[in-house]
């Protein structure tokens, strides 16, 4: 009797140590934030789980600031600004992942230079049927068809509204939905404005996810105006200086007319947003996709993404002699990716999938590697880097 609790006792005791070695080897390589412990350990571990689980768990991990703030300072060359806003580097996070405002501050720490959250719906909505998240792991990329899934204007302004009482400074976007039964959208759209002014850094009008249905329609001429022009004038009713500025996000799947139209319109008085953000995911599915997930329904975002979004990117700023600000968005993964878009014409960048794939160490990793580009190519900040290969990358050269 006494070997047995003898031998029970030895494997509780292994069973205990083996237990806190393997949280101790999780608990130092994510306090150090290091690439190679992230993608060869963690995020392996992560993908086991299904797509949206996962992106839930990351939520709350920023949400309860598991991860550790970055503890080095931004080069100057990555300093840049955006309106008003100085930011310490042009890397924000896109809209989709703390899509009802519940990770802003851990998401903060790790080293963006703004944040968007949502979007976000006037009133809650489940969205669409699940799965409605798929990996494409050979592919680098996501395709989800989430379709607005909100907790509604009330419960994310009460939570960003708590966030600015703790800090006013933390540049954060507020992407803007409709409701699915909304017939008249530009309704959804006034809604937000007058919610969330005096809260919001920025607005962003997202008319371009496809997988709201008729969504991608509003970006038609007639249909643009209509809604962009109610927009601005809510915009422009509020009290001076607090009047934040309006990004249009719109689709990677534009015809060359679509773009000519959406820049004649926003070149009206009535209808001129402050910028653009280019771009949502895509529909299209390149012939050179590996794996099977490729046949789901959605936007797909992520590296294939990258060639189509950074042509957009130069297309529009040569069509509008870089005179409206572009966040460009899709398939950065790296810094030569970043820089890329940066010399297509974007002023500022976000990201999104890689960091699904790759964890926060992404961000140093892009930054640093950005920065070494801009000196290797005797750039002095990213504004200097700003369009100077936008007719290459354009195709037009």
């Amino acid at each position: 009797m006494k070997t047995k609790m003898s031998l029970a006792h030895k494997l509780k005791s292994t069973a205990f140590v083996t237990t806190c070695s393997i949280g101790a080897f999780f608990g130092i390589g994510i306090y150090r934030n290091e690439d190679q412990f992230y993608d060869k350990f963690l995020m392996p571990i992560v993908h086991m789980c299904p797509p949206e689980l996962s992106h839930r768990l990351a939520v709350l991990g920023f949400k309860y600031k598991l991860f550790p703030k970055q503890q080095k300072i931004d080069s100057e060359r990555l300093r840049t600004k955006l309106f008003d806003f100085t930011m310490e580097n042009p890397l924000g996070l896109a809209a989709g992942f703390d899509k009802h405002g519940e990770s802003m501050d851990g998401l903060s720490r790790i080293g963006f230079g703004f944040i968007e959250i949502g979007s976000i719906t006037p009133e809650p909505q489940p969205g669409n049927e699940k799965p409605r998240v798929f990996r494409l792991i050979d592919d680098k990329a996501i395709i989800n068809r989430y379709g607005f899934n909100s907790d509604g204007h009330a419960n994310v302004f009460e939570r960003l509204s708590k966030f600015r009482k703790d800090d006013s400074n933390i540049i954060i976007g507020v992407n803007l939905g409709k409701n699915k039964a909304t017939e008249v959208a530009y309704e959804d759209y006034i809604k937000g404005i007058n919610k969330f002014a005096s809260v919001a850094s920025y607005f962003v009008i997202n008319i371009s996810s496809p997988n709201t249905a008729g969504l991608r329609s509003l970006q038609q001429a007639d249909h643009l105006k209509l809604l962009l022009s109610k927009v601005i004038h809510t915009r422009n009713k509020l009290e001076q200086g607090k009047r934040p500025p309006i990004f249009l996000k719109i689709s990677p799947d534009l015809s060359h007319n679509d773009v000519c139209d959406i820049i004649s319109v926003i070149s009206e008085k009535e209808c001129r947003v402050d910028g653009l953000i280019v771009s949502n995911t895509t529909i299209e599915r390149n012939e050179c996709l590996k794996s099977q997930e490729k046949i789901e329904v959605g936007g797909l975002s992520g590296a294939p993404l990258k060639n189509q979004s950074t042509r957009l990117i130069a297309k529009i700023y040569i069509m509008t002699e870089g005179l409206i600000p572009i966040i460009g968005v899709g398939g950065i993964f790296n810094g030569q990716d970043a820089f890329e878009k940066i010399t297509a014409g974007a002023s500022a960048l976000q990201l999104y999938t890689s960091l699904i794939f790759h964890g926060p160490p992404i961000v140093q990793k892009i930054k640093k590697e950005l920065d070494e580009l801009l000196e290797a190519n005797g750039l002095e900040n990213v504004e200097k880097a700003r369009g100077i290969q936008a007719h290459i990358l354009a195709g037009e050269k």
